[in-house]
């Protein structure tokens, strides 16, 4: 990571534009894994509107070093304090497709690394072995388990982001806090 002599008012318009973020939905399919995942458009909708309210922006630029090609990504405030970092991979095949590729995964993973956007982006299945994904009636099955409000909030914050996205997985959290509540 590199960064400007002060980041404090990039931290502060930071946090802002955070607490404003949602998680990036899942909307683009993988017909490889059949599975869905949160594409670039969407990490980029994430932020948009809550980095022009803060005074931030952000540039990628595409990098290539020996066999590698990424993508360094600066993010800016409108102070002049700035933070970047790059992230690199290794494509699979050496020709310009591969190195698109890999431009096209590092902006988007990159981005969502620096600016903290949650996916439960799955996509990457190969390389973290395929765990299994929790279904609606997983999720549903484990809210009801909460014996306390305390207890369905835990539960509720284990839950992955696009579970969470869920109505039947957000029926069964309301139907659940209401006969705790009672």
């Amino acid at each position: 990571m590199n960064k400007s002599d002060t980041i404090k008012e990039l931290a502060i318009a930071l946090n802002k534009a955070q607490a404003e973020m949602s998680g990036a939905k899942k909307s683009a399919a993988n017909p490889f894994f059949k599975s869905k995942y949160a594409n670039l458009e969407e990490v980029i909708a994430c932020v948009k509107e809550p980095f022009a309210d803060n005074g931030l922006s952000f540039m990628q630029f595409p990098i290539t070093e020996d066999d590698r090609a990424g993508v360094e990504t600066i993010v800016m405030h409108e102070s002049g304090e700035w933070i970047s970092g790059s992230f690199m991979l290794k494509p699979t095949k050496l020709d310009p497709q591969g190195q698109g590729s890999s431009f096209s995964y590092a902006k988007r993973y990159a981005l969502q690394s620096i600016l903290g956007i949650p996916s439960e982006d799955d996509d990457g299945n190969a390389a973290s072995a395929k765990k299994p994904l929790m279904t609606a009636k997983d999720a549903a099955s484990k809210l009801e388990t909460a014996k306390t409000v305390d207890d369905l909030v835990k539960v509720w914050n284990s839950l992955p982001i696009d579970i969470k996205q869920l109505e039947s997985v957000i029926a069964a959290k309301d139907s659940k806090k209401a006969g705790l509540t009672k």
